[in-house]
């Protein structure tokens, strides 16, 4: 029987238990590796309004998430469920990337195979270590704007790579090593090892992004950088926040003159420009 990649793609995208999610992701990329010819025929992509995920944790707006100390054994706890939160929803942004633009190459399927595999194993890692501190994935409230993005740029392949890896998945390369140092200051050291995997994995997801969304720049003859500063304040995009991990960036494909732009766009006053 002919195995459909997109309709595969479907099924796990659209699979709310994350154990098996994590399972079908790990699955479909080690048989993409192995160059399993799969059948690439499916009709148009849909509307997703909301990708498969688990009746909790219950989404809320990031104005409602209570801040918890990080000291405390449930500040602890909140901190490394969040970040699970993110790598769980960043599994379906992958998947979504990879089954929605059809028109764009396997090579561009297979980057985002990985990227979603490498998501898998982030979660999992995260999960398997939340339990050690006595929750687990859904015990806390968790953003519900992630998937917000997605739904807005599904209808063109150069604005989701120009507003989810370089803007969302770029945000966590400045999250991490502040929320890495105030793991460092309550010892703990196994999320210390996780969060290590995850930055330098996420290095290069934003660098997939960035390839494809100068590639699709170069295809439609738009400078990129510009074009990406218009989109970026075009869909109201989430703000650089201090300490820019500029290093990281670099890696990742960003310039150091879009980089002082971005920055510089963070401390515009509102309605400036």
């Amino acid at each position: 029987m002919s195995r459909k990649i997109f309709h595969e793609l479907h099924a796990a995208l659209m699979c709310a238990d994350p154990d098996a999610k994590c399972s079908q992701v790990a699955a479909l990329w080690r048989d993409w590796q192995a160059g399993v010819v799969f059948d690439r025929s499916a009709g148009p992509p849909h509307h997703i309004p909301d990708a498969g995920r688990p009746e909790r944790p219950e989404l809320v707006e990031p104005s409602a998430l209570r801040s918890r100390r990080m000291g405390s054994r449930e500040g602890h706890g909140a901190m490394i469920h969040a970040i699970c939160h993110i790598e769980f929803t960043a599994i379906n942004l992958a998947l979504d990337a990879a089954w929605r633009f059809r028109e764009l190459p396997d090579d561009y399927r297979g980057d985002w195979l990985r990227v979603a595999a490498d998501e898998a194993r982030h979660f999992g890692l995260l999960r398997t270590h939340l339990r050690t501190l006595g929750y687990d994935y859904g015990d806390f409230p968790a953003h519900a704007g992630l998937w917000d993005m997605a739904c807005r740029t599904a209808h063109d392949a150069l604005i989701r790579m120009a507003l989810v890896p370089r803007v969302l998945e770029a945000r966590g390369l400045d999250a991490t090593p502040p929320i890495m140092a105030k793991l460092r200051t309550i010892g703990d050291q196994a999320a210390l090892g996780i969060l290590d995997i995850v930055l330098t994995d996420e290095i290069t997801h934003v660098a997939i992004g960035d390839r494809w969304f100068r590639q699709l720049c170069a295809q439609r003859g738009l400078p990129p950088e510009p074009t990406f500063l218009r989109l970026f304040n075009e869909f109201d995009a989430p703000r650089l926040q201090p300490p820019v991990n500029e290093k990281a960036r670099l890696e990742a494909g960003f310039s150091a003159d879009e980089i002082a732009t971005l920055a510089a766009e963070r401390r515009a006053p509102p309605g400036a420009g």
